[in-house]
């Protein structure tokens, strides 16, 4: 995955990351992972390497989040 399509990812999970329910109690874990990602954000802006093993564990993680935080509000 190219910089530019990892951004719009990482932009759309943090959009749906926020959406979850602050009752939820996913919504600490999202909140973190959020932190993450938005650190990415502003490191990539600046023109700073970033770990790319990371980056692929805080989208993965994002998902898992949303799936488990998707489930508990059915």
């Amino acid at each position: 995955m190219d910089s530019t399509e990892e951004l719009k990812l990482i932009r759309l999970l943090l959009d749906r990351l926020e959406r979850v329910s602050a009752d939820s109690y996913w919504a600490h874990r999202a909140s973190g992972i959020r932190g993450g990602l938005i650190r990415h954000i502003e490191e990539s802006e600046k023109g700073a390497p970033a770990g790319q093993g990371n980056n692929e564990q805080l989208i993965s993680s994002a998902f898992e989040i949303l799936t488990r935080a998707a489930k508990e509000k059915r």
